[in-house]
């Protein structure tokens, strides 16, 4: 018996923590709910990767291989281009998917309880300040991931200025420091199955099965329109690109497993790299493009932006002209930059930019009851286009499958 569970990889623990959490959440529902602080220990542990990894990795990939500063240029606007056309083709397939399906007609708006709180639309200044931090140990400690990546990007780009041996301490520093964290992700992971069970016992015994049924249209919209956009979008872009399928799903199935038992893309994120670089992406490629896509390339998220507005819409009997519908996709798209690390984040730009239109929030406080389920399903696309955004980076720069090590 012993033998028999040790032979079983994490994937396997991970699915059979899924299964496990939802079956006790619904036979057990307030046990499952009191099983959320262990979802919340693992989490927790994940976030303190986050902080030390990125910018080991960057600071690390930038000064140790980035004597050429073009190389770093020429990526960025590389992935900006490449993130904003994948993006722009997930907004046409929720729009497109919503329209067919229109799941928001004859739903009954009426009190619903507590919703997440309309607030200002992000404007694009705001957005462009936010970016910069005023102190990077501010933003490490509110693990405001963009901000991290722009202060490491500098220092990284201040430290290729520097020669002889201050630049060698840094750089070995970084190097071991990035090492570090992959062991120390690697502890972690062995908690996974854990965290996943709660984190589905808690989902499953706080909403329970009954309040599926009510939105059971929107939430069946949504993942067929994750499945059309991966099928129709992301498949067409390995095979252009030649990006090797079977390996890329090995190599993303743990980390798009946890992504979505947890809804949190911070929490896939130190496994997708170190799978990612154990693929073939090289790490100063793969810490860049992750953590900037986390900002830039939320696949999922926009397309449920857009079938959540266009809902909102026919829920509250209100119907909006092509135009109207692309003039809102475009403020989504605008307001959504560089929030991927905050709970809820597009329930709450959801509700900013529907109140901005004049639509109903009553409809968003629907959608909201059973945000957790669709969260999921956007977090782990998230995390599944970003690594493949990597991937085609690498190839684009002709760095894929090549082994290179910090230091």
């Amino acid at each position: 018996m012993w033998t028999f569970l040790k032979r079983r990889t994490l994937t396997q623990w991970i699915l059979a923590g899924m299964v496990a959490g939802a079956l006790l959440g619904w036979l057990e529902p307030d046990l499952g709910v009191k099983l959320q602080p262990l979802s919340t220990v693992f989490l927790r542990a994940i976030k303190s990767i986050i902080v030390p990894l990125v910018f080991a990795t960057l600071v690390g990939g930038i000064a140790g291989h980035g004597d050429d500063l073009k190389k770093v240029g020429r990526l960025a606007l590389r992935a900006i281009i490449y993130f904003e056309v994948v993006t722009t083709l997930a907004l046409v397939v929720g729009l497109v998917a919503v329209n067919l399906a229109r799941p928001g007609v004859g739903v009954a708006l009426g009190a619903t309880g507590a919703g997440p709180e309309a607030g200002t639309p992000a404007s694009l200044a705001s957005v462009l300040q936010h970016i910069v931090p005023q102190s990077f140990f501010e933003a490490a400690a509110q693990n405001e991931v963009l901000q991290v990546v722009v202060w490491s990007i500098l220092f990284g780009l201040g430290l290729t200025q520097v020669t002889g041996k201050p630049r060698e301490v840094i750089v070995g520093f970084c190097g071991g420091l990035a090492e570090v964290m992959f062991k120390f992700t690697s502890i972690v992971m062995k908690y996974a199955p854990v965290g996943v069970f709660a984190a589905i016992a808690f989902t499953v015994g706080h909403g329970g099965v009954r309040v599926l049924a009510s939105l059971a249209a929107v939430i069946l919209t949504l993942y067929a329109a994750l499945v059309v956009f991966l099928l129709g979008v992301l498949l067409p872009v390995i095979l252009l690109t030649r990006v090797p399928l079977r390996p890329f799903v090995r190599a993303i199935k743990e980390p798009a497993l946890i992504a979505f038992s947890t809804a949190s893309s911070e929490a896939a994120l130190p496994l997708a790299l170190e799978r990612l670089e154990q693929m073939g992406v090289p790490r100063r490629i793969g810490s860049f493009v992750l953590p900037v896509g986390y900002t830039f390339n939320l696949d999922g998220s926009t397309l449920y932006l857009a079938v959540g507005s266009i809902f909102v819409a026919q829920a509250g009997g209100i119907h909006l002209s092509l135009g109207q519908q692309l003039g809102m996709m475009l403020t989504l798209m605008i307001t959504s930059k560089g929030v991927a690390g905050v709970p809820r984040a597009s329930v709450v730009i959801l509700a900013a930019s529907v109140a901005s239109f004049g639509l109903p929030l009553e409809a968003v406080a629907v959608l909201f009851g059973v945000d957790q389920l669709m969260d999921m399903a956007r977090t782990c696309t998230n995390l599944i286009g970003n690594g493949l955004a990597a991937c085609v980076m690498a190839k684009w720069e002709g760095e894929f499958g090549v082994k290179t090590e910090v230091g």
